[in-house]
């Protein structure tokens, strides 16, 4: 065991702890021998931020509570006037049709075709506007997915299990199908789908 001078084991002793081992009074551990009027200050300030950490709380769960209101409210308006924009793309050809048939009896064949043509144009653009496509498969492969066979008719021309006629056109809204085209399905002479 080393040997230590007896002056510095004394002072090391008794720099932050007393002869007994315990923390000093002057070290400010000891909450029996601490000042009572700092021990009140220093609860005040505890409680004083406990009550700035609450209110911080409290307006973070109510900001987090309007904007979930707020969302919910756009939700249900996004779904009341979902069609909005595309009705009033119809608008114009409501018009078009009345006035064709406002006129209809002072108008001759070709100036009503024309009307009819005009209207069909602006249904037509607004369709494209909000990309409903129209599906006319005549002559292509027979698609379940997209085409309801109403007959099937033997064909010596046609591809046996192809659109052989579009009875009624489908239409398509972006990458879903709103309805499918009615077809006729070319089947071979034989009697059955062909191979292909």
């Amino acid at each position: 065991m080393e040997n230590v001078p007896a002056g510095s084991q004394s002072e090391g002793a008794s720099g932050a702890y007393g002869a007994a081992g315990r923390p000093d009074a002057d070290a400010g551990t000891d909450p029996a021998s601490a000042d009572p009027e700092a021990l009140r200050k220093a609860l005040a300030s505890a409680e004083e931020s406990a009550r700035t950490q609450r209110d911080l709380y409290l307006r973070a769960a109510a900001e987090l509570d309007n904007v979930r209101k707020r969302a919910q409210r756009d939700i249900e308006l996004a779904h009341r006037y979902a069609l909005e924009g595309f009705a009033a793309e119809l608008l114009a050809v409501r018009d078009s049709l009345e006035l064709g048939v406002r006129n209809a009896s002072n108008a001759d064949a070709s100036t009503l075709r024309a009307g009819q043509e005009a209207t069909l144009k602006l249904l037509d653009q607004a369709f494209g506007k909000f990309e409903i496509r129209l599906l006319d498969p005549a002559g292509q492969r027979f698609d379940p997915a997209q085409h309801e066979a109403i007959m099937m008719q033997e064909s010596a021309e046609a591809a046996p299990n192809s659109v052989l006629q579009v009875v009624q056109p489908g239409y398509q809204l972006k990458d879903r199908l709103l309805r499918p085209a009615r077809v006729i399905v070319a089947k071979s002479a034989e009697g059955g789908l062909g191979e292909g």
